[in-house]
């Protein structure tokens, strides 16, 4: 299996038990999870040579999050220490009509105010099949950008294939922050995954969908996808296509395109979610697992649609699924029948 190689935040997620509201609650679940963290830890349990790459504070609550990873086989050996402070943030899960909420806490982090000298990205990289990314990472604060394009830069010396999650949030950043920092950096990206929302706020792209009125017509992707590809020399451009009836009940497909032809998945109906948290990262680890062992675009998409489905059913931000869980579902079997 393959070194890959991913860089970014990974926060602490604090949780009312259940479906409480912040309000209510007097306690609070501790959940480390991050995206690229996330993408680590699928792809761990994929069996590749995961490494993810952040700073972190030295004390005993950074070294939480560390042990977090170690737990299921992530390397954390490029992981620098010090800073004052881990990020943090509040998630409050939605039920039926009611949506999901999170509120961060988390300026003035270790990986926000991390410079050059905390990585050798040469040294990282040396060695890896693949690196990913996600606008997360450069729109914690600018010193954070500069790393990632740092980390871009070296993959690229080291002939290292470069993905991103787009993954656009508007509590970190405007629109058009985001553009003037994502843009230039796409000259160095081989695999792009975005929504409809991240590609209009990130790059300025807008596809032909209706989503909060729950039509996610892939056609409408077609002309964009052909766009992207064309102006930023993308291998494959792909998507997640997800249908919001309620905050418990999603349809969930995706699209990808290698600039010969389009591939839709085949649709899952997730009823009821248990926690959709990280469900885009277990979508972005399944692509990478699928594009690096499988012969198609096509398998490689099941498989991550697949894994992204079952995420959507365990508690917390990682993905604590096996290739061999993923396999069965992208075969077909999802009678969820007790294996004995």
């Amino acid at each position: 299996m393959a070194k890959i190689i991913t860089f970014g935040e990974i926060m602490l997620r604090l949780s009312p038990v259940g479906s409480n509201r912040f309000i209510q609650s007097d306690a609070f679940r501790i959940i480390p999870g991050g995206g690229e963290a996330n993408v680590a830890v699928s792809l761990a349990n994929y069996g590749h040579e995961a490494c993810f790459v952040t700073k972190l504070p030295a004390h005993e609550i950074g070294q939480m999050a560390v042990n977090a990873l170690r737990r299921y086989g992530v390397n954390t050996a490029y992981i620098a220490r010090g800073g004052s402070r881990i990020g943090l943030y509040y998630a409050e899960t939605g039920a039926s009509m009611r949506p999901s909420k999170v509120i961060y806490d988390r300026a003035h982090s270790s990986i926000a105010e991390a410079g050059p000298a905390d990585f050798d990205f040469d040294e990282i990289m040396s060695g890896a099949r693949w690196f990913h990314w996600s606008g997360i990472t450069p729109a914690i604060s600018d010193r954070a950008a500069e790393l990632t394009k740092q980390a871009c830069k070296a993959a690229k010396r080291h002939g290292v294939t470069i993905s991103v999650d787009l993954n656009f949030r508007k509590k970190l950043w405007t629109s058009e922050k985001a553009i003037s920092i994502m843009r230039p950096l796409m000259e160095y990206v081989d695999v792009c995954i975005g929504n409809e929302e991240d590609a209009q706020l990130c790059l300025g792209f807008k596809p032909d969908a209706d989503v909060e009125g729950a039509r996610t017509d892939a056609a409408g992707y077609h002309k964009i996808f052909g766009q992207m590809r064309e102006e930023f020399g993308f291998k494959y451009v792909a998507s997640t296509l997800r249908e919001s009836y309620s905050a418990t009940r999603n349809g969930w497909k995706a699209l990808i395109y290698d600039g010969r032809e389009f591939y839709e998945s085949r649709r899952y109906d997730i009823n009821p979610i248990i926690d959709r948290v990280g469900g885009g990262d277990s979508f972005s680890g399944g692509l990478i697992h699928g594009l690096l062992t499988k012969p198609t675009q096509g398998e490689a998409l099941e498989f991550a649609v697949a894994a992204s489905a079952l995420k959507h059913t365990i508690d917390g931000d990682f993905n604590l699924v096996g290739a061999d869980e993923v396999e069965a579902l992208a075969h077909g079997n999802a009678n969820g029948r007790v294996q004995r």
